[in-house]
């Protein structure tokens, strides 16, 4: 019998409830034991709707992130939230988010560094490690989560990160090596597999994704000496790898003494049939057949085909499950009852992928016949999108192919550039900006949920939309700023909002997938060829520009980080739909051009996220991806400046695209990482404008005057003081008002210290 298993499930709710209970207990609404009590109700919602399965994850599920999750059970929260004292939630919040609820003053500490999980649009808080860290176990989260799913007579299978990914994925602080406290993390695992044990688990899923990477000899020696010591404590071990092939991996992954391997079954289609031939007698193979990154139906008759001879020769050691957790997907489709019905029949949510698993399970355990129907169905849904004609446009398609290599350069070099630029903008030194969003009240997403639901009309909400916009322009005024911003009232989603004014995307009403923490996201579905039937943002920003007269930026949305952050189709290869896109931003490019808008921001804040985990293939990812946004870009004259924005990107290795993007300006997060990141410009000399971010948006804590001023004396260390702004993070959208004033007049402030010293 073909078993079926699932190696997470989304844990914000079907409704998103628990971003809205972690935001009630942050601002002090919720007391802690309702918030629990809230989370143990999703559980057990959450394990109910996986009840098919022959086993369900149990661990999965996180207040805030399964990393950070897998330091309290390590004993390793940073020194200074363990000196604060306070209970574990405490702690753990203060870890997350910089502060727990009630803290003020001392309790206020920096937050945990925070990046990009692989090459997902979800962000992990980052293990801290020193020379000094040591390890203690902490089972009782996952101890207590396990009676939980027992009381409920759930075929448990926890979940926990393996030691040498948790290692890989943490930053020593004091530049050791993280690897070398492997030998002291050991002996905790194995502490943890054996209490595991006997709490009566059989199997432990143990996820070593970073077994997709390129690992040198030393990690893979790592492995095999980590993996013998732990081998036979505890319950049986599922080794599992996600999100790309295991390539020069796969030998070793084979040899660890494990009792069953579970693989990116997509990714790795080439070598399943070796793969089984070659699998000892007494280890199963679980196949991630169904892709847990994206919504699109699957091909079940064509899966069945590949798996009904590797079900013949490994009968109940074949593990069928999605190709990993699916905690990158939304909950449920049934709830989109506005989603356009021919796409909408194409998709599948977080339950119809568990529903094709159990049918796949089904086709293979009874025959092909118990399920006719489904299959049926399944392949009349592929059929419809594949002839379509709302997929493929051949007017798209033309303009395409009628590209050259002159539209991705500019006119002139950036050093020319730049002087007609100052001359026409005379910005003074350190100019300051934000990077695009203020504040998104409740009461101006309520204004745009009205006018969605038709209980607004066009010209009332342009005027409200405008009285937001003018609100902005006055306070930026009254700040000081030197470049400024319109706020971005009438955007719900810096892709979404952008999707649904282009041909070729869809939308959904309850999509909801997180991003980090509470912060969650609804990426559209990018279905067909792209096409941008008029003007975007022109109106709004030229709006904006008529009430001041310094200048305000154009904020667009790059092609790169339109595509990273859409459920994209699968169809074609991932560059040509970025050309598309980057042809109607470039459309959108040329019209604020024309419209006198003298600084134009493109964002690539999911430029790295892109990045194949196998760094012999970036080159290719990095040569279109720097092309399709030089393609958005480079159609404008020298004077007009363009800017671009990456967040938590971790760029330092990959510093060269960067530059042959030829931004005149680069906005980067750096204050969270405490501007580690411009480590790269001690090798690289990158040529144009950057403005280091020296305020944290993604924590409440508001930078003061001199923190600012001690940031940049750091960036100056390595970028000359005339080619340095001074910007938040991120944009401000998930702040509110009363912490985003007093920031931005602390880093005006620090602009005008600055600026004293080079005068």
């Amino acid at each position: 019998m073909a078993i079926t298993h699932n190696l997470g499930f989304p844990r914000i709710g079907a409704r998103r409830e628990l971003k809205f209970a972690l935001e009630e207990h942050w601002r002090g609404e919720l007391p802690a034991p309702a918030l629990l009590e809230l989370a143990a109700g999703l559980r057990q919602d959450h394990w109910q709707l996986q009840g098919e399965l022959d086993w369900q994850p149990v661990g999965d599920f996180s207040l805030y992130d399964q990393v950070l999750d897998m330091s309290v059970t390590l004993g390793n929260l940073p020194a200074r939230v363990r000196d604060l004292g306070g209970d574990e939630l405490t702690a753990y919040f203060r870890t997350a988010r910089g502060r727990a609820p009630g803290d003020a003053g001392d309790s206020v500490v920096a937050a945990g560094e925070l990046t990009k999980w692989f090459d997902t649009n979800y962000h992990y808080i980052v293990p801290e490690f020193s020379t000094d860290t040591r390890f203690s176990l902490d089972p009782s989260r996952l101890l207590a989560q396990i009676d939980e799913a027992r009381g409920q007579n759930v075929a448990v299978k926890p979940v926990i990160l393996g030691p040498l990914s948790y290692l890989w994925l943490g930053k020593a602080k004091d530049g050791s090596d993280p690897l070398a406290l492997l030998d002291g993390l050991l002996p905790v695992y194995a502490e943890l597999f054996e209490t595991l044990g006997r709490t009566g688990v059989e199997w432990v899923q143990v996820d070593e994704p970073v077994l997709v990477t390129e690992l040198s000899e030393t990690w893979q020696q790592a492995y095999l000496r980590a993996y013998r010591f732990l081998a036979g404590r505890g319950p049986k071990k599922l080794l599992t790898t996600y999100f790309g092939r295991l390539a020069n991996n796969l030998e070793l992954a084979l040899s660890l003494p494990v009792d069953g391997l579970h693989l990116d079954a997509q990714a790795n289609q080439d070598k399943l049939e070796s793969l089984a031939a070659g699998l000892p007698d007494d280890r199963i193979l679980s196949l991630g057949v169904i892709n847990g990154r994206n919504i699109w139906k699957s091909d079940l008759n064509a899966l069945l085909d590949r798996l009904e001879p590797l079900h013949r020769q490994l009968a109940d050691r074949l593990w069928l499950a999605p190709s990993c957790s699916l905690l990158h997907v939304p909950v449920d489709l049934t709830s989109e009852q506005q989603l356009d019905a021919e796409v909408r029949n194409w998709l599948a949510f977080a339950r119809q992928k568990l529903d094709e698993l159990t049918t796949l399970a089904t086709a293979l355990n009874q025959g092909r016949a118990a399920v006719a129907e489904a299959l049926q169905a399944n392949a009349e849904a592929l059929r419809s999108r594949r002839e379509s004609q709302r997929v493929n446009r051949v007017d798209v398609k033309a303009r395409l192919q009628a590209l050259d290599a002159s539209w991705g350069q500019r006119q002139s070099p950036f050093a020319e550039r730049i002087r007609q630029q100052q001359d026409r903008l005379r910005l003074p030194a350190y100019p300051t900006t934000t990077i695009g969003s203020f504040p998104q009240t409740s009461e101006i997403r309520q204004l745009r949920r009205r006018y969605r639901q038709d209980e607004l009309d066009e010209r009332r909400y342009r005027a409200c939309i405008q009285h937001e916009i003018a609100r902005c322009i006055r306070e930026q005024e009254a700040l000081g700023l030197d470049v400024l911003v319109h706020g971005e009232a009438e955007r719900n989603d810096m892709v979404e909002y952008f999707g649904e004014q282009l041909d070729g995307y869809a939308f959904s009403q309850f999509g909801w997938v997180q991003s980090y923490g509470s912060r969650c996201v609804k990426p559209p579905i990018l279905y067909g060829d792209i096409q941008r039937p008029k003007a975007m943002t022109v109106d709004w920003i030229r709006y904006a520009q008529s009430l001041t007269d310094k200048p305000v930026k154009g904020m667009l949305t790059g092609p790169v980080t339109l595509l990273n952050w859409s459920f994209v189709r699968d169809d074609q290869p991932r560059s040509v739909t970025c050309f598309q896109l980057a042809l109607a931003i470039r459309d959108e490019v040329l019209d604020l051009e024309q419209a006198g808008v003298e600084i134009i921001q493109i964002d690539e804040a999911a430029l790295r996220e892109g990045l194949p985990l196998k760094r012999s293939q970036w080159p290719d990812y990095l040569d279109w991806a720097v092309d399709a946004f030089r393609l958005a870009a480079n159609g404008v004259a020298d004077t007009t400046q363009i800017h671009t924005h990456m967040c938590y990107s971790e760029f330092n290795d990959i510093i060269d695209a960067i530059s042959r993007m030829d931004a005149d300006v680069i906005t980067i997060e750096t204050s969270r990482s405490d501007m580690e990141l411009l480590a790269a410009f001690d090798r690289f000399r990158y040529p144009n404008d950057i403005g280091p971010g020296v305020y944290d948006i993604h924590s409440p804590n508001i930078p003061s005057h001199d923190q600012i001023v001690e940031l940049m004396a750091k960036a100056g260390r390595r970028i000359p003081a005339e080619r340095l702004w001074i910007n938040p993070d991120c944009g401000l959208k998930t702040r509110g008002w009363p912490e985003v004033l007093p920031a931005l007049e602390n880093m005006v402030a620090a602009a005008r210290t600055l600026r004293e010293a080079v005068a």
